[in-house]
């Protein structure tokens, strides 16, 4: 299941638990999985926020905002990645109120091992997941 953290300033982000929401349902789109519960319920982000001292660019600017992407190994191929990064920059911006935000604005897209999924104690591998699902859907 993907998981998204913003981290920003204090105060830059008004509504976080709006843009927690929005931020993983664009990943859900963009990877194109059902809307079921097992994803609507494990899909999440978080926002952190930070202290204003509590990074800071070379040149001493702190008005960035960094949001790291975990997703399972080949779940986005470029098109999505490419699609998925704007979004994310866009609703970061939009929830500042502040367009110029998505200039400077990071998104880190990594991906999880195999096994690097835990749910309700199990490590799932991408496979466990696409056999869990197809089970869950079968099921009605």
């Amino acid at each position: 299941m993907p998981m998204i953290d913003v981290y920003a300033a204090k105060g830059l982000i008004k509504d976080r638990k709006g843009l927690a929401q929005e931020l993983a349902q664009a990943i859900m789109r963009w990877e194109k999985v059902p809307v079921i519960p097992f994803f609507t319920g494990n899909t999440a982000a978080f926002v952190h926020e930070l202290d204003g001292d509590a990074f800071s660019t070379a040149d001493g600017s702190n008005d960035h905002v960094r949001v790291a992407v975990t997703t399972n190994a080949g779940a986005l191929d470029r098109e999505q990645q490419l699609g998925l990064v704007k979004e994310i920059c866009e609703l970061v911006a939009t929830a500042a109120g502040d367009p110029s935000l998505a200039d400077r604005t990071w998104v880190a897209l990594t991906e999880a091992v195999p096994g690097g999924w835990g749910i309700g104690g199990h490590a799932y591998t991408n496979e466990e997941i696409v056999q869990h699902v197809r089970e869950l859907l079968s099921k009605g």
